[in-house]
């Protein structure tokens, strides 16, 4: 599976319906989505500030957490962004990578 961070920030028509759904309405439909892409929701946060909700998802890969993505965006409702996250095996298995990069002007 894959792990995302989303931090979505609604449009003024966005906030109309969240008014209209509320939050409990809200995290129904976006359990539904992800459920309904063999994923699932961890946690999902609304939030004061630059964004608006947060959310922590598991999806089966990165195409399927691309297509979560342009789809909600698509809507025009709501803008997001998203951040692969790895676990700490994941990251220890990047650095036992070798790599051989030449730095600019190295």
């Amino acid at each position: 599976m894959a792990k995302y961070l989303i931090e979505a920030s609604y449009t003024a028509e966005g906030l109309k319906g969240l008014q209209k759904d509320k939050a409990s309405g809200r995290k129904q439909a976006v359990t539904k989505l992800i459920e309904s892409l063999e994923g699932k929701l961890e946690a999902m946060y609304f939030a004061m500030g630059e964004h608006d909700v947060i959310l922590i998802v598991d999806v089966p890969d990165i195409v399927t957490g691309a297509a979560l993505s342009l789809g909600v965006s698509a809507t025009g409702m709501v803008r997001t962004k998203s951040t692969a996250l790895l676990t700490i095996e994941e990251t220890d298995r990047a650095l036992a990578k070798k790599v051989s990069y030449r730095a600019p002007g190295g």
